[in-house]
């Protein structure tokens, strides 16, 4: 893996951080591609779930200076060869099989918005900013839209789009693009807190808990009706199924929690 982004196995939480400091984290062609390598093999070596986060001062500034301005020089096909890329990525970790926390401090603009919404999971640090200031360049958020309308919805997305303002920690977690909040000092002990919460969860039922989600979504109820009640009598059959509820009947531990079992905050 290059040095743009660093992929760590702690345990059973895959660790990927943004490495380019200096750069705000900013997006490249190198940090793209090596982010959309890092959630490809997210599962490798037992992984469970994910935790996406930036080094130095910033989440992620969005799109390098110098990445943008190599793009004034490419036509049409060259730039949507690069937005396809772009795609790429925000579709690798949104269809990644295990869940995604995005760890947030600093700014998260643009691109690193994005990052955000294409996660499962986000959590804030109070002094956060999170935007999406594209077209005061006279530019659209394309690739990133369906990510961050299907976390906000439409309307609120538009008003997102349209003004280009940052807004904070506090009205992010209001309109729904943050799910927790939390001051910078206690930001790692509010990550770790949902990640032990995820790893409670059966390996295989959290990766169908994250696909049905897309399944079903926007889907009347009768549509989904036979889809679900098959799907959760195939996985009810199953030997991770059978196990975690055989636990919980005579309150033992499920097999793949690691601690010894205690109150569920």
């Amino acid at each position: 893996m290059a040095d743009a982004v660093r992929s760590v196995l702690d345990g059973a939480v895959r660790r990927v951080v943004l490495c380019r400091p200096e750069r705000r984290n900013a997006f490249d062609a190198g940090l793209i591609a090596d982010l959309t390598a890092a959630f490809r093999s997210a599962p490798a070596g037992g992984a469970r779930c994910v935790v996406l986060a930036g080094e130095g001062p910033a989440f992620s500034a969005g799109a390098d200076l110098e990445w943008m301005r190599a793009g004034l020089a490419l036509g049409e096909a060259g730039n949507r060869e690069d937005a396809l890329r772009l795609a790429g990525l925000f579709a690798a970790i949104a269809e990644c099989p295990l869940p995604v926390v995005a760890r947030v401090h600093g700014a998260a603009l643009g691109g690193g918005a994005g990052l955000v919404c294409a996660a499962d999971v986000a959590v804030l640090s109070e002094e956060a900013t999170i935007g999406f200031p594209e077209v005061r360049l006279g530019i659209v958020p394309a690739v990133i839209s369906p990510y961050v309308v299907q976390r906000v919805g439409a309307g609120t997305a538009r008003r997102l789009f349209l003004t280009g303002r940052a807004i904070d920690a506090a009205e992010a977690l209001r309109v729904g693009l943050a799910d927790e909040v939390a001051a910078s000092d206690a930001l790692d002990a509010a990550v770790d807190r949902v990640t032990r919460d995820l790893l409670r969860g059966g390996p295989g039922a959290l990766t169908a808990a994250k696909t049905l989600v897309t399944a079903v979504d926007g889907r009347p109820p009768a549509d989904v009706r036979d889809e679900t009640a098959a799907l959760i009598a195939e996985i009810r059959t199953g030997e991770e199924a059978q196990a975690g509820l055989r636990a919980f009947l005579e309150r033992e531990r499920a097999p793949w929690v690691a601690e010894p079992p205690g109150d569920a905050r």
